[in-house]
Order: C-alpha cells, then sequence, then structure tokens
C-alpha cells in the first residue's frame, strides 16, 4: 500500500514555492522590517546617544526599572496560580469545571483597556471598594499595585493554559504511586509534578513575562500616566513619540525589542524541548503497550 499523500506532495514545486515567498515576504514586512527600523532608529545618533537618551532622563530610568519589578510579580503570582489551576482541573472532575476552563481565557477575550477600567470601577476611589481603601489608606490604582493587577489580569491564561495539556497528557500514575509509597503533598510536587511539568511551566513563564513586558492598554487605564512615577516602558514610548523626541522613544523601545528577542530564543529552546518530551512520552507509552 502506498504511503498517504501530504499536502506537501499534492502541491506542486511552483505553488510550494510561491506560498513559501509569500510566507517570508509577510514575516519580512510585518516583523523583521520593523524590528530592524526600530534598532536603526535608536543608534542612528550612535551608541553614546542611545545611552544617554535611557541613563540621563530619570523618567526613563524609572519606566524601565517600573517594567522590570511590575512584570516578574505579575508572572510569580500567575504561575503559582497557574500552577494550581492546571492540578486542579487536570486532576479533578467537578461541576463548572468545563465552566472554569473556560474563564480562564476571559483576559484573551476582553480588551485589555476593558480590564483596566473594570480594575478602575472596582479599586478607584470612586469605585466599589474605594472607600474602603481609602479608609484603610491604600492606595491601587494610579500606583504600583494597580499595575500590578492590571498585569496579571492579562497575563493570567498563558501559564495555566500551558499546563493543563501536559498534565493532562502526563496523567496522575506517578503522582499517585508516589503518594502510595509514602511522600508528602510537598514531595509529591517537587520529586514527581514539577520534574514532569518544568519545561511546559518555563515555556508559560516566558510568554507572561512577555506579555507582561508590552502590556500598554490596561496599563495606560490604572496608572493614570505619570511621568516619573506610573510609566511602564511602552507608555514612556508613547510619550516620547508624542513629544516629538524620536530618538529617545526609539532607545526605550530598542530596550523591549532586545528583551522580546531575548524571549524569543528562550521560547525557541524550551518548545524543542518539549517536542523532545513528547516524543519521549510517545515512545514510553508505546514501549509499555507493546505486548512482551
Amino acid at each position: 500500500m502506498s504511503a498517504p499523500r501530504t499536502a506537501s506532495t499534492l502541491a506542486s514545486p511552483a505553488v510550494s514555492a510561491a506560498l513559501v515567498a509569500a510566507a517570508f515576504g509577510i514575516v519580512g514586512l510585518l516583523i523583521v522590517v520593523p524590528l530592524v527600523s526600530v534598532f536603526f532608529e535608536a543608534f542612528a545618533g550612535g551608541v553614546a546617544a542611545w545611552w544617554t537618551a535611557l541613563a540621563h532622563d530619570p523618567d526613563t530610568r524609572h519606566a524601565i526599572w517600573l517594567s522590570l519589578t511590575v512584570a516578574p510579580v505579575a508572572v510569580a503570582i500567575n504561575t503559582v496560580f497557574g500552577v494550581a489551576a492546571a492540578w486542579l482541573v487536570a486532576r479533578f472532575r467537578f461541576p463548572g469545571r468545563s465552566l472554569l476552563i473556560s474563564l480562564f481565557d476571559v483576559p484573551f477575550s476582553v480588551s485589555p483597556v476593558v480590564a483596566g477600567l473594570a480594575l478602575v470601577l472596582i479599586f478607584g476611589r470612586q469605585g466599589l471598594l474605594g472607600p474602603t481603601l481609602a479608609w484603610l489608606d491604600w492606595k491601587v490604582i494610579f500606583s504600583w499595585p494597580g499595575l500590578v493587577l492590571a498585569t496579571t489580569f492579562v497575563t493570567l491564561p498563558l501559564v495555566v493554559r500551558e499546563l493543563i495539556p501536559v498534565m493532562e497528557a502526563i496523567g496522575p500514575e506517578e503522582e499517585m504511586a508516589a503518594v502510595s509509597l509514602g511522600a508528602s503533598g510537598w514531595q509529591v510536587f517537587w520529586r514527581v509534578t514539577l520534574p514532569n511539568i518544568r519545561w511546559a511551566l518555563l515555556h508559560g513563564i516566558v510568554l507572561a513575562n512577555a506579555r507582561a513586558m508590552g502590556e500598554f492598554g490596561a496599563v495606560y487605564v490604572v496608572s493614570g500616566h505619570i511621568a516619573g512615577a506610573t510609566d511602564t516602558m511602552p507608555l514612556r514610548v508613547e510619550k516620547l513619540f508624542q513629544e516629538y523626541r524620536t530618538p529617545a522613544s526609539m532607545a526605550v523601545a530598542s530596550v523591549l525589542a532586545g528583551l522580546a528577542l531575548v524571549t524569543l530564543v528562550a521560547k525557541f529552546v524550551i518548545e524543542r524541548r518539549l517536542e523532545a518530551e513528547s516524543r519521549d512520552l510517545e515512545a514510553a507509552r508505546s514501549t509499555a503497550e507493546t505486548p512482551a
């Protein structure tokens, strides 16, 4: 029996070449050219001018520091939540499970601006919890906690959505075996669950960090856009550009672009590891199912 014909074998060489060229052309036009232009504009005045724009502007320094503190906190919160939620969904069947899984995707379906507005309506001075927060002298909106809340909301699905299919594919057998041998819950997590999901977890963390670093809409609403206080790097880029300080805005944008490239490399490496582990898992299952 002849092997099944795939789409690549059905297409003629000319069609395949045209599709590949179109794909490279679109990627080059929409991704490579803008990225190169950012670095070109950032370093048009030389490395010294680029460094001056970043290091000698206190508002820019604060924006960089703020992004580098808000993003890790939001990612850490989502990591803890994502592991717990994925374990709950993958290991238990309960009423409302499908609804819970659907709710994980709400940040993907709701505009970040709407999410920021919702946070203002809840935590703002005139919001639902505003009087209570004012009495406690806790400031959430237009301050660091509000930025963390907004960033956490928009990155919420990334870790949990990476872990659910991996944990379901692995199954609970190893964890149940560890419990039957007397392992505690923390021992099961650290020695069985975490090693099995480590690459998927890292993949989710990398994606969440990239999303957190570049978040604009929700952070714009809850921050108040206060220079030197609540401006993150994306907000600083926009403000500098509106002030016609293009070289300075491109210098900050180049930092974000550099972080994106590092994220891309990390994502590529982790995906290769995930593919290798998936192949190893399939091979182990095939060996186990093969009769002696």
